[in-house]
């Protein structure tokens, strides 16, 4: 069945359209809403691609910083394949599929500099703001690595610090006015390879029969800062630079939506 569904793809993608009538390099509707736990979490969003949705929030911790980098704070991202938004997810331990979410979007932002690490030092060698970004997948429609990079960014962007006291305890009950260091805004853009032919926003039924995927994470002035392959077939370095030139060109499209 699998041959047959790759076939009849395919040949709807040699006309230059998608089963949903998109373009090869178009998007489906993107939405991002700000602030949707507001009580629960120091900052919150929620993110829609098409019938895609994540939602993400961002906890903030005090923690003693690590030997190696005792000037700095830290993030930690966590995703949740949650079984409500798709038949091949299940409860129990962390799936490979969401480790590798969570350490593609980790990278990104750790990698892009996204997050200024030494600016969420609080004393060196005694206490560091941890930042907890959780991420949950409410309705898999295809594309969650993209749909998970700009949750985390939105609610990132949405945080707020809590009050600490004097002896470096977080008073959760009452936020301040002042926003997370974040200072660049690595957007992770993926592109998958059928056949002959290169597309982004993957729905589910395309990432089910694409031959390799890359994710990369790209920074405002067009720098790549990031990259995840995923698939079974290898790819030249020519394919390599033909995606990761697509991902630049659509990172700009998605960037106009977090501002």
């Amino acid at each position: 069945m699998t041959d047959m569904v790759r076939e009849y793809i395919t040949t709807v993608l040699d006309k230059g359209i998608r089963l949903d009538g998109r373009k090869l390099d178009e998007f489906r509707n993107i939405e991002v809403e700000y602030g949707i736990s507001a009580k629960s979490a120091e900052g919150s969003a929620r993110v829609k691609i098409g019938r895609t949705e994540v939602v993400a929030g961002v906890k903030l911790e005090v923690g003693e910083p690590y030997a190696d980098n005792p000037d700095e704070g830290t993030i930690v991202v966590n995703a949740e394949l949650l079984p409500l938004s798709s038949r091949d997810f299940e409860s129990g331990p962390p799936s490979i599929d969401s480790i590798e979410l969570s350490r593609v979007i980790d990278r990104a932002i750790r990698e892009g500099k996204g997050v200024n690490f030494k600016k969420l030092c609080i004393k060196k060698e005694e206490a560091m703001w941890m930042v907890m970004i959780d991420i949950y997948s409410i309705n898999d429609d295809g594309n969650l690595f993209d749909a998970a990079g700009l949750v985390a960014l939105a609610a990132l962007k949405d945080a707020k610090f809590p009050k600490l006291t004097k002896d470096n305890k977080v008073d959760y009950g009452t936020k301040t006015t002042k926003n997370l260091p974040l200072e660049k805004l690595p957007i992770s853009i993926t592109v998958i390879k059928v056949g002959n032919h290169y597309l982004v926003d993957p729905s589910s039924e395309e990432e089910k029969i694409l031959d390799a995927r890359l994710t990369i994470g790209v920074l405002e002035d067009g720098t790549p800062c990031s990259m995840q392959k995923g698939g079974d077939n290898p790819l030249s370095l020519d394919e390599i630079d033909n995606m990761v030139e697509l991902a630049v060109k659509k990172s700009k499209e998605l960037r106009k939506v977090l501002k």
